[in-house]
């Protein structure tokens, strides 16, 4: 005859997994991973600026006009631009320490899997650049990686993002192939769920538009390339 108070045992077991899984997915969000060593020199931005004016002379002499930016230089000029508030540059956007689109990871992390906060709808450009407190761009071979550090309610975390960078019909696409949440590995599905509900914006979609006299940009041998038209 079957011990009564084994389904008690096992609803224990089972409860108490199901808490410490929960409280290892936590720790693993909050525990930001390792960002990527890039030096930043603001000198870069005047040669970057330098390259843009000679592919504009390029251009309007008829010829075919290609700007190549290694890590340094990318980062530099993205530092300078987006005036994150973590970066070197030192001026907060406005409406610094918004709740990030990945706010849901918190609300929902009780109920199921906390990286599902990823694919909250509703996220537009503006909102992920008014929490975000810093970000770095490595290349490796046609690999971008992208790290970005966000307030969440006074909390930093970490996000790693690598893809694939292109155009597809006048517009930037990324096509994610890993990610990261701190140092919580997100399934595939997350990624793909992400990066959809944010390009289906059509706000968002606009701002993805390549410029006119852009036709690609891509990620080869460890540098962005761009290419005119």
């Amino acid at each position: 005859m079957p011990n009564p108070s084994l389904p008690k045992i096992i609803y224990r077991i089972l409860t108490w997994t199901s808490f410490a899984g929960l409280a290892l997915m936590l720790a693993l969000i909050l525990h930001k991973s390792p960002s990527p060593q890039i030096p930043y020199d603001p000198t870069t931005v005047a040669r970057v600026d330098q390259k843009f004016a000679a592919a504009d002379q390029a251009k309007a002499a008829g010829q075919a006009a290609q700007v190549q930016l290694n890590p340094t230089e990318l980062n530099s000029y993205l530092t300078q631009g987006l005036q994150l508030q973590g970066s070197t540059s030192g001026a907060p956007p406005p409406g610094a320490g918004a709740t990030p689109p990945g706010t849901a990871v918190a609300s929902n992390g009780a109920q199921g899997d906390p990286a599902s906060g990823l694919s909250a709808d509703g996220a537009t450009l503006e909102q992920v650049q008014s929490s975000v407190k810093d970000v770095k761009v490595d290349m490796d071979g046609d690999l971008v990686k992208a790290y970005v550090t966000f307030d969440f309610h006074g909390k930093d975390l970490s996000l790693e993002l690598d893809g694939h960078l292109g155009t597809q019909d006048g517009y930037v696409k990324f096509n994610p192939v890993a990610g990261k949440l701190g140092s919580l590995p997100l399934p595939q599905a997350v990624l793909d769920s992400a990066v959809e509900k944010m390009t289906a914006s059509p706000e968002n979609r606009e701002k993805l538009k390549l410029p006119a006299d852009v036709s690609d940009i891509q990620i080869v041998n460890g540098q962005a390339v761009v290419s005119y038209k």
